[in-house]
């Protein structure tokens, strides 16, 4: 029980960055779930690039149809009553039949029995639209980066904090294994007093009490860790009950930055700013888009080559068709001023959302500092307050063993110290947890 100061603060003595929490956060980077979906979405939104640049190319296509009508509207058409006056004159003229009786036609407005196959090309000339669509498209790649950095920086503080809140539950695994190691060992000291005649039962009565108590409480402790060892694993997504290697060995470093500095660099280092600049500038390439859009026309060259008849045949159906072409969207109401109009808006929109971020995060970091600064004086009082328990314990072990304290008294000096231990213990680990935090909104 002496040694239990030593053995608490023992990870104060160490220097040097926990290579197993960085291995464990690099682990859980490339596993992570959810930062695997922000990865296929960035593969997506590069995909949509390659979209958007296919437009630069020759549109071939091959369209084959065959139409079969029946029915719809028909046209009468009296060829009959228009050439067989004719053609009887010219067969008595010539003595001949050669001149053929006609009837009447109708003829159906819908082709029946009609095909058209052929391949159709179109090449853009100019189109400012896939200039600045490819632009939009690649801005909007980059915004999906942005999400992504923000994600991993979200993920490393939840792993950090997760396998903080693990080791606090080891370590208060361990005080009260000590404890009860403590008051086994004056379970038997009393029960040597009592087969002496030097103390009565109720000494015996008062330790396995204290011991039952005890074990109440190591029960709820080992829940704990494991609760604690499954959200951990759960972040880095691995099975709940897989073995997490404990790092006795850790650095608390101190701070020598201020606050001043501390908010600069959380201005400069925070990844929302990268997302909403990524944003600003999708909104200014459809700005621009849309201004050009507004004034600029649309050239393309194209055609058609293939056959096209009646009957599935080939013979004597053949054609070729070229055609350029332009596109000038002359008058709509205003609308591609309106559309400018909006985005505008939205610009404003956005620039105002980062002097919001601004001033939010510079609030963030001042809470941080001042709730690291209060885990800095907590600890030091719990430090104090473990030692002076830690003092009483002694002497209070001494007077007993020496017959000059009442068992009690014991009792109530290991219970504070037990106390004392496990209130160190949060607040050392507290501390680290308002470190990450600190380092987390100051982008550090």
């Amino acid at each position: 029980m002496k040694k239990l100061l030593t053995l608490l603060f023992l990870p104060f003595l160490a220097n040097a960055q926990s290579a197993i929490l960085e291995n464990y956060i690099q682990e859980g980077l490339s596993s992570n779930l959810a930062l695997k979906q922000q990865r296929l979405e960035i593969e997506k939104s590069l995909r949509a690039i390659d979209e958007a640049k296919s437009n630069l190319y020759p549109k071939i296509a091959f369209a084959p149809n065959y139409t079969v009508a029946a029915g719809g509207r028909k046209i009468d058409f009296p060829i009959g009553d228009l050439l067989n006056p004719v053609y009887g004159t010219l067969n008595q003229l010539t003595q001949s039949n050669e001149f053929p009786i006609l009837d009447n036609q109708q003829i159906q407005f819908l082709p029946h029995n009609f095909h058209e196959t052929k391949l159709t090309f179109q090449l853009p000339l100019f189109n400012s639209d896939i200039k600045y669509g490819i632009q939009v498209k690649t801005e909007l790649a980059n915004s999906e980066e942005a999400k992504r950095k923000l994600l991993e920086y979200e993920l490393k503080y939840q792993i950090e904090a997760a396998y903080y809140q693990y080791l606090q539950s080891l370590e208060a695994i361990k005080i009260y294994n000590q404890s009860g190691d403590f008051l086994q060992e004056y379970l038997d000291f009393n029960n040597r007093l009592v087969e002496k005649d030097a103390a009565l039962k109720d000494v015996i009565y008062s330790s396995e009490y204290e011991i039952n108590k005890l074990d109440g409480e190591k029960a709820t402790a080992r829940k704990n860790s494991k609760v604690a060892a499954a959200y951990f694993n759960f972040l880095i997504n691995r099975k709940a009950e897989s073995m997490i290697e404990a790092d006795t060995l850790m650095l608390m470093t101190s701070l020598s930055k201020s606050l001043a500095d501390l908010q600069l660099s959380a201005l400069q280092k925070r990844p929302e700013f990268e997302q909403i600049r990524t944003g600003q500038q999708v909104n200014n390439s459809l700005l621009l888009m849309q201004q050009k859009n507004a004034v600029l026309p649309s050239f393309f060259i194209g055609g058609n080559l293939g056959f096209q008849g009646f009957g599935y045949t080939f013979k004597d159906q053949g054609y070729a068709l070229a055609q350029i072409g332009l596109n000038w969207d002359l008058f709509h109401g205003k609308e591609k001023k309106h559309k400018i109009e909006q985005t505008k808006i939205q610009q404003h929109i956005l620039q105002t959302k980062e002097s919001e971020i601004q001033q939010q995060i510079k609030m963030q970091v001042a809470q941080a500092w001042f709730e690291f600064k209060g885990a800095q004086e907590n600890l030091e009082a719990s430090e104090k307050a473990l030692e002076s328990t830690q003092k009483l314990l002694n002497m209070v072990e001494k007077k007993y063993k020496n017959d000059s304290a009442l068992y009690i008294e014991v009792l109530k000096a290991q219970n504070d110290h037990q106390v004392a231990s496990l209130t160190a213990s949060l607040a050392r680990f507290n501390l680290r947890l308002k470190k990450a935090e600190l380092e987390k909104v100051t982008g550090l």
